[in-house]
């Protein structure tokens, strides 16, 4: 939605002054100079960008439309990690293996479809346990070892967003090559009437305002809101591994869990007392049962 009310803003005000200042809009619509700008960009993507990252970067387009993380979601994961715990303290991490080897059959994880839609937090979280039960690993070395793990998700799903934030510096150079095509077909007709090289002219600084307006009014800030939303799937990773980490150096369930809030941004942190019933509710339906 922000990303629909942002382009509405920057088109809006654009094409509002510009009309305010007697312009004419239809002006501003020379199919010739978006398809110089737009092909070469896509071109020149295409030339730099391997197969595998172009799918990425579509895939991510997806992302735009998605609601960030709320704090109803990361609920779920302490409460998720709280009953992950509590079934490691009375029964031994062995007891977690069935849950990790076939997590869509896990009877905690089937009452969490979120964590379960996310498939690398689940290979995360899985693979961590699976460690934990082969055992030789000091809580130092599986810090470590999650460290990397997150280090190379992290890298692996900037660079969409890096690609992008190419494509958006070389906009407006390709802005300028529409411009100077424009100025070449202007200098052909150099001898006719003032008002055809006149339009000529507005046709071909149209390109580099194109170029412009979609590197710094749109490329860019889509390239940015990818980055957030890669830091914002890292913060739910961290929030796993902190929780697992306290737990495996032999915190009970609940300062495990209290270590994963804490690794959590303010504006989606739970109060502990959120957390706490959000935890206790969980262990109420898993009595029930």
């Amino acid at each position: 939605m922000l990303v629909i009310v942002g382009s509405l803003i920057v088109l809006g005000s654009v094409a509002g002054g510009f009309m305010m200042h007697g312009g004419v809009l239809g002006a501003l619509w020379q199919l010739n100079e978006v398809i110089i700008i737009g092909g070469a960009a896509i071109g020149a993507m295409i030339i730099g960008t391997p197969i595998s990252l172009i799918k990425a970067l579509i895939a991510r387009f997806g992302g735009f439309f998605k609601s960030p993380p709320t704090k109803d979601l990361y609920l779920d994961l302490l409460a998720l990690q709280y009953q992950l715990y509590r079934l490691t303290q009375q029964s031994g991490v062995m007891a977690l293996e069935a849950h990790v080897e076939e997590p869509e059959k896990s009877t905690i994880f089937s009452k969490f479809p979120t964590f379960l839609a996310n498939h690398h937090a689940v290979a995360f979280l899985s693979d961590s346990v699976r460690v934990i039960i082969l055992g030789g690993v000091t809580p130092h070395d599986l810090e470590s070892l999650m460290d990397e793990d997150l280090e190379v998700h992290h890298h692996e799903s900037l660079k969409p967003a890096q690609a992008l934030a190419k494509v958006a510096d070389a906009l407006p150079g390709l802005g300028i090559v529409a411009a100077v095509l424009g100025i070449v077909i202007t200098m052909q007709a150099i001898g006719g009437p003032p008002e055809e090289i006149g339009h000529s002219v507005a046709a071909a600084l149209v390109g580099t305002f194109l170029g412009i307006l979609a590197s710094y009014g749109f490329v860019q800030p889509m390239s940015s809101a990818m980055e957030h939303a890669v830091d914002a799937e890292g913060r739910y990773l961290v929030c796993i591994k902190a929780g697992l980490l306290a737990v495996y150096k032999g915190f009970p369930p609940a300062i495990a869990v209290e270590f994963a809030r804490r690794t959590l941004p303010e504006d989606v942190r739970p109060t502990f007392t959120e957390s706490e019933q959000a935890c206790k509710g969980q262990k109420d339906a898993a009595a029930a049962a």
